[in-house]
């Protein structure tokens, strides 16, 4: 694909979230191939995350790209870097990270409800992540909180198995909400495979268990604009990168988190 409409990027403003049709619709078979070389040689950061009574498959794993060649080829190659800075509103696009997320088939566990900011070493309002499914979803697809990413204080990260606060200070946060029972508006897409969910890392984001007969293959990008800058958590954040020797207010370092669009 190449560009996107202007009303899209309005609704990225407003909503936090838009469904971009066909992105990576030409690379479906070479994510597709990433993903199983992925999951077949995962990464130190793979996590299993059902307990052990809980039936099916949900595997996710990030920060691969450098080892993972299909990946980078999506990255570097793909228009990707062009439709997020579009919808950020920035000239400036630079890798955060990669993320691939499967449901097997009957797996009933949903995504726990989450903004992805809190768990970052990342502020700023120009962010952008990618959710794109490698099979055709009807009921496992991304649900985005319209406007979640303008409330005026981030939501409490968990930790997704044992269901507890992710930093010593919960108190600072707002609690998980319940967006079905408390009436918000959630955006939800049927999509196709190389369609994309294009969602704010301050947008409340969860999904459904996979209870089709086919598999849920989804391949996920994190990119910054301009204004995001290196901020300090109050604990190990995810991804942690250890020893990247960043400080405060600084633009992530380029030799780890490339710079895709100057």
């Amino acid at each position: 694909m190449a560009g996107i409409s202007a009303t899209s990027i309005e609704d990225f403003q407003r909503d936090g979230a838009v469904l971009v049709k066909g992105l990576w619709a030409g690379w479906v078979d070479v994510l597709r191939a990433g993903i199983e070389r992925n999951m077949a040689d995962p990464g130190p950061y793979a996590a299993e995350n059902l307990k052990q009574d809980e039936g099916g498959r949900f595997f996710d794993d990030y920060c691969n790209w450098q080892r993972i060649p299909e990946f980078e080829r999506v990255i570097r190659e793909s228009d990707v870097a062009e439709v997020a800075g579009a919808l950020m509103r920035s000239q400036r696009v630079q890798l955060f990270h990669d993320h691939v997320l499967v449901k097997e088939p009957g797996t009933a566990k949903p995504t726990p409800w989450h903004q992805d900011g809190p768990y970052y070493f990342v502020r700023g309002w120009q962010t952008v992540s990618f959710w794109s499914p490698m099979d055709p979803v009807r009921e496992a697809s991304l649900r985005c909180v319209a406007g979640s990413h303008l409330w005026p204080r981030e939501v409490l990260p968990t930790r997704w198995l044992a269901e507890t606060a992710f930093y010593p200070d919960p108190e600072k946060y707002m609690p998980v909400p319940d967006p079905d029972a408390e009436a918000m508006r959630v955006l939800e897409w049927k999509m196709e495979p190389g369609d994309a969910v294009a969602f704010h890392y301050g947008c409340l984001h969860g999904a459904r268990g996979n209870l089709a007969t086919t598999r849920r293959r989804a391949f996920s990008l994190r990119l910054l604009g301009e204004d995001a800058r290196y901020t300090e958590r109050p604990g190990r954040t995810s991804p942690p990168y250890p020893e990247h020797g960043m400080v405060e207010d600084q633009h992530l370092r380029e030799d780890w988190f490339p710079v895709l669009r100057a």
